[in-house]
């Protein structure tokens, strides 16, 4: 009889103390990470996506981290299907892989699926690129709030791409997009354990803010100068790049950009944790609690119990 194959799947907000339990449990496991973040996967971004060191990264192997270009596009159905391909292969002699991050859409992606969405008429989507191009994003956020409201509450409001989507998809059907997204699981030839890390708030927002500190000790304002010209690109209307983009631009001082970096990290990281709060297979933990999570993993892969 063929041994059971699992995902371990380490979920949490921007700064919960991911990186550091998973290479633990990785060395252990004597396994593999997969990365399910939307911008470590870009190899120009560094520093202000929090990517693992290079310490880090030769003590486990990890993919997606890296791998494409900001020139590229990338979406969480690609995702969905390289992960898919790659733990094929690295079943075959691992029981065991975690995936971790942080990009709730990436992740659930892998464990669920992805659905195929109706096609667009180009005149939609003309309209509404037009729409964000003259009145700005915050019009685009007000359309959203207004014909899906439950999608509006998980969408990084700060993505455009994902905005507009939404809208396109909602206007051509006269359906809500957030009626369009899984519905049935995807069968998947392995079990899934996910368990969530947690901090309170206080205390997780001190960790953002002191990681945001940090980053800029680190050199975070001469890499996001370096990518200064390809501002416009999707892969950069992220927080920690656009801010410093607008002090490059002379729009706000310097001081003012690393507390907006601040601030939009800390409201980034509490609709993290709205959207996988709403997923009840998620047993959440304390990243301090290593032990405890340890066992509860390890005591799923004994009794199989996960889906």
């Amino acid at each position: 009889m063929k041994n059971q194959k699992y995902l371990i799947v380490i979920i949490g907000p921007t700064a919960v103390g991911k990186t550091e339990l998973c290479l633990q449990l990785a060395r252990e496991l004597q396994t593999e990470i997969i990365t399910a973040d939307s911008r470590q996967i870009y190899k120009e971004l560094n520093i202000g996506t929090a990517k693992p060191s290079e310490y880090e990264l030769a003590q486990v192997r990890h993919h997606f981290i890296g791998t494409k270009t900001i020139h590229e596009n990338y979406t969480a159905g690609m995702f969905e299907l390289d992960v898919i391909d790659l733990l094929n292969n690295l079943f075959q002699k691992k029981d065991k892989v975690i995936m971790t991050g942080g990009s709730g859409l990436y992740i659930n992606a892998v464990c669920n699926g992805i659905d195929a969405l109706p096609r667009v008429e180009p005149d939609i989507r003309n309209q509404l690129i037009k729409k964000h191009e003259k009145e700005g994003i915050e019009s685009l956020r007000q359309k959203l709030k207004k014909i899906d409201p439950d999608y509006y509450q998980q969408v990084d409001l700060n993505n455009p791409k994902r905005l507009l989507k939404a809208l396109e998809i909602t206007i051509q059907t006269g359906k809500p997009y957030s009626s369009f997204l899984t519905k049935e699981t995807k069968t998947r030839p392995f079990q899934i354990i996910k368990t969530g890390l947690y901090r309170d708030r206080k205390e997780l927002y001190e960790q953002i803010n002191r990681r945001v500190e940090q980053m800029i000790e680190e050199g975070l304002v001469e890499e996001v100068k370096a990518l200064h010209q390809y501002k416009h690109l999707n892969a950069l209307n992220t927080v920690g790049y656009k801010e410093l983009f607008s002090y490059f631009d002379g729009k706000i001082t310097f001081e003012e950009a690393v507390r907006l970096i601040k601030r939009n990290t800390r409201r980034y990281a509490k609709r993290q944790i709205t959207w996988f709060s709403k997923d009840p297979e998620i047993v959440w933990l304390h990243p301090n609690e290593k032990n405890n999570i340890k066992k509860s993993i390890l005591n799923k892969t004994i009794s199989g119990s996960s889906r």
